[in-house]
């Protein structure tokens, strides 16, 4: 991951998110400025980007695992002078125009500016992997950030920049390039083909394993994590990452002595024969590190700050390690409804609906979460489960396929439980494929959401509750930790744009307000944890039980819930801030 940010001066708040290089390019009264994670082409990928007679300049925050391919199909129009991937989008914008960015295969964030028209453009991601920002200065200029902070002092407003979108200077505002079938949110009715799955999945791993520096896996020892290491270790020996670095694979696990996690992922990590790095924190070193969480995730969403603190102690080890790229398995829950609250899905149409409004949400929770927990060290995250095409195979298929249904002994995810379940050529042993997910934040330790509370209840006073809605008009907390949390943010973030970046409203296991309808008692929960629905365990033990929300489960496995709302979320890498006159509207 990288940072970029268009503005003099601006890339400074940003060196955390690209250690490697700093880049600044001024024309007029317009900047741009990178700071690079070195991942692909460490040696010569340098930013900013230009054409050969650098008319057209480039700033990114991205990977494009097509970039080969692109690369072919121009090798004779264009001289490529790095051997970035980023490079790419000059000759598909001098090809296409503006109309070239869903040809990009990847993640990315960037900023493009043509001297020859004056004219800039920036995109961002189909899901919004990569964070982004877009402000507007005082004086009428376009500031846009992978992270808020490089905003926070000098636009009178900003908010985040729409995932799937581009702005266009030259149009006149912001504009959607990504739809697919599915945001229209109709039921699909594909039927469920287990090998495309796989293959799918499979694909979209073996492309992340691009690299030109020492990676691994974040391995809890869940489905979806065991999934991405069990995949990876398979292919990797017949990867260009392997000439250069061996065929070893490392994985690394954080969690509370004894916790769920630790014991998980140990297990799939002896399976699969992984170089395995487990780290311990305290409850005690988490609480130290909230106030950084909370800086670098900019967010005061609950579920996010708890899922994200284990990861941001994480992440520094890891980085102290020499290991500047991981794999992880976000995007696989809200693609296939794997949170337990799905159990209580009433039929298969508001099943789907919830995993589109899961998705197009991620930008605000696990992307956000997963990109700047790690960012913060230097560390990029990739998550093979929102590949695009991953995505359509998975949003395409009847969502009856994806639900519980304990007569046919389905449980949650079952559809890529089965995709992955082969006899002959095993990926992981059953007892494996089949365990119960965990939420990140449980899964490392249920001492530690408790520990957290425990710890916001003598924080926060109850006269000060009493006042919440007076001191907090805007998504009042609901609960002491919530309000701890809401401090830290407005003392660090204290304007309005920035407090209405951050999504709220009620949720239980990381469900949407919407599906809180779905059972009455959800109604009166104001903790968001998976915990809180019964079926928690013994859906995967008995693939039966059904029963009403209470505060006690248990469980082992995980997920990487970082979805919101009993509370509230977001993400981010280096980018660099279009600085100039602003041509039109911000609104989409």
């Amino acid at each position: 991951m990288c940072g970029i940010l268009a503005v003099l001066g601006a890339a400074d708040w940003l060196k955390h998110r690209g250690p490697d290089w700093s880049g600044l390019y001024q024309c007029e009264g317009n900047f741009l400025a990178q700071q690079r994670l070195a991942i692909v082409s460490p040696l010569s990928g340098d930013q900013p980007l230009y054409n050969a007679d650098r008319t057209i300049v480039v700033v990114a925050n991205g990977e494009i695992y097509n970039h080969k391919k692109i690369r072919k199909q121009f090798a004779s129009k264009h001289t490529f002078s790095t051997g970035s991937d980023c490079e790419v989008i000059i000759p598909l914008y001098e090809e296409y125009g503006e109309d070239f960015v869903d040809m990009l295969d990847g993640v990315f964030a960037f900023v493009l500016y043509d001297t020859r028209t004056k004219t800039y453009m920036a995109a961002r991601d189909a899901i919004g992997v990569n964070p982004l920002y877009i402000g507007r200065g005082s004086d009428g200029a376009v500031w846009i950030s992978s992270e808020m902070k490089a905003l926070n002092e000098d636009c009178v407003e900003f908010e985040i920049f729409p995932p799937g979108h581009l702005y266009s200077s030259a149009a006149g505002g912001l504009r959607r390039w990504y739809k697919p079938q599915w945001f229209a949110e109709n039921v699909p009715a594909t039927p469920y083909q287990p090998l495309l799955l796989r293959e799918a999945f499979e694909k979209a791993v073996i492309k992340r394993l691009m690299t030109d520096v020492p990676f691994g896996v974040l391995l809890s020892g869940g489905l979806d994590s065991s999934l991405v290491a069990a995949v990876t270790k398979r292919h990797l020996i017949k990867t260009e990452a392997a000439e250069k670095f061996g065929a070893e694979l490392h994985s690394f696990v954080v969690g509370l002595e004894g916790s769920p996690d630790l014991i998980a992922a140990r297990e799939v990590a002896d399976h699969l024969g992984t170089i395995h790095h487990e780290f311990h924190f305290t409850v005690q070193d988490g609480i130290d590190a909230i106030e950084e969480v909370i800086y670098h995730d900019e967010t005061y969403d609950v579920t996010t700050i708890r899922a994200s603190t284990p990861m941001f102690l994480m992440a520094r080890k890891i980085k102290a390690l020499g290991v500047k790229m991981v794999l992880s398995g976000e995007g696989s829950d809200e693609l296939l409804g794997g949170y337990l609250y799905f159990h209580f899905a009433p039929n298969k149409e508001e099943f789907h609906k919830e995993t589109c409004r899961k998705v197009k949400a991620l930008h605000q929770y696990d992307c956000l979460r997963a990109n700047k927990a790690t960012s913060a060290w230097g560390l990029e995250v990739r998550v093979p489960f929102l590949d695009k095409e991953f995505i359509n195979v998975a949003m395409s298929m009847d969502p009856e396929w994806k639900m519980y249904n304990a007569d046919l002994g389905r449980i949650e995810k079952w559809v890529m439980r089965k995709a992955f379940d082969d006899e002959e050529h095993p990926y992981l042993p059953k007892h494996i494929l089949y365990r119960q997910k965990e939420q990140f934040s449980d899964g490392v330790g249920y001492n530690w959401i408790d520990g957290l509370k425990a710890f916001t209840e003598q924080q926060v006073s109850d006269e000060m509750m009493k006042n919440a809605a007076k001191v907090y008009p805007h998504n009042t907390p609901v609960n002491k930790e919530a309000y701890y949390y809401r401090m830290i943010f407005e003392r660090l973030f204290p304007q309005e744009s920035a407090r209405e970046t951050v999504p709220w409203g009620p949720s239980i296991a990381c469900s949407t307000p919407a599906a809180i309808e779905w059972v009455e008692q959800w109604k009166a929960s104001h903790d968001p944890s998976g915990r809180l629905i019964a079926s928690h365990n013994s859906a995967s033990a008995n693939h039966t039980n059904h029963a009403n929300a209470n505060a006690n489960g248990n469980s082992n496995g995980k997920a990487n819930c970082n979805c919101a709302m009993a509370a509230n979320g977001t993400n981010g890498v280096g980018l660099v801030v279009a600085n100039g006159t602003a041509n039109g509207k911000m609104e989409a």
